[in-house]
């Protein structure tokens, strides 16, 4: 398999015209998410698909997808139509803050891995740029999007960095979006947490919290990540 593709155990992900590739935060939170019945999903900076493309395998949702950037779009349509999926799949070139104004759809769930790094130094490529940067797409205009297209009852899922989910998390609360569950997840125990998990809901009340570990001290992947991934990845039992 090369390094622009990438196989799942139910799709195939190339990833060369994307310039954020298949990483673990993107598989993290398409494991972690549950669909349950909902009608219809939107995922916001879909990049290759990836995580659209895991909520379809294991929900009967139809499911939009949107990226600024031209070859995350092509990437995502291409992906999307080769998969068992395709009839349920959409994917949109647009600016969120353009699609939150126009869109008549509400969603059960909405899902982001977003272009948050503003704590870090910034990449030289413009285009992986866009895609770790919330320049295009600053906090607030997510959150107040997200408020506008989510259902009474939906659920918005998202991960980031902890110093900026903890900002994130904040800033939603003073919004009237309100985090029920989250997981801290460290890359190897005793260590910081190094990004966070979360969904958020219309509602005040009870958070439930948990911690995700990814790997074992010598570097394999731990049976707690295994166990939530073995449904995608091909060689992990």
């Amino acid at each position: 398999m090369s390094e622009s593709t990438f196989r799942f155990q139910q799709f195939t992900v190339h990833q060369d015209k994307c310039a954020m590739k298949v990483g673990t935060d993107a598989v993290l939170l398409g494991s972690w998410l549950r669909p349950g019945s909902a009608n219809r999903i939107l995922d916001i900076g879909t990049g290759t698909g990836l995580i659209a493309l895991m909520l379809a395998q294991k929900s009967l949702a139809e499911i939009d997808a949107i990226d600024i950037d031209e070859g995350a779009y092509l990437q995502a349509k291409e992906n999307f139509r080769i998969s068992p999926w395709f009839n349920r799949l959409y994917i949109y070139r647009q600016p969120f803050q353009e699609f939150a104004a126009q869109c008549e759809n509400r969603y059960e769930l909405i899902v982001s891995n977003p272009p948050y790094f503003h704590h870090a130094s910034k990449p030289a490529a413009a285009s992986r740029s866009t895609a770790r940067h919330n320049e295009t797409l600053p906090t607030i205009d997510l959150i107040d999007g997200v408020k506008k297209l989510l259902t009474p009852d939906g659920v918005f899922g998202v991960i980031l960095p902890f110093k900026e989910g903890m900002e994130f998390l904040d800033l939603a609360q003073s919004r009237g979006l309100f985090c029920h569950r989250l997981a801290r997840v460290q890359t190897v125990a005793d260590k910081p947490e190094k990004r966070l998990l979360m969904e958020f809901n219309h509602y005040f009340g009870l958070l439930v919290e948990e911690e995700i570990i990814v790997q074992e001290d010598d570097h394999s992947f731990s049976r707690q990540y295994i166990d939530m991934t073995k449904e995608y990845y091909i060689h992990l039992k």
